[in-house]
């Protein structure tokens, strides 16, 4: 059917994992705030009003 799967020895870990105990300082929630204006999107429709145009074509005036 299939080969068989060699398994190979893994070698043991030489680096010791990362100290944790001190953490960096917290960060306030008043200094969160984003420091770049930002525009509205552009509107999706143009201007129009889709659903009286949609009501319009539909009820055959």
């Amino acid at each position: 059917m299939g080969r068989a799967r060699r398994t190979t020895a893994k070698a043991p870990r030489t680096r010791e994992p990362r100290d944790f105990t001190h953490l960096p300082e917290r960060v306030p929630p008043e200094e969160m705030t984003t420091t770049q204006d930002v525009d509205p999107g552009p509107d999706p429709r143009g201007g129009r009003d889709t659903e009286t145009e949609f009501m319009l074509r539909n009820a055959g005036f």
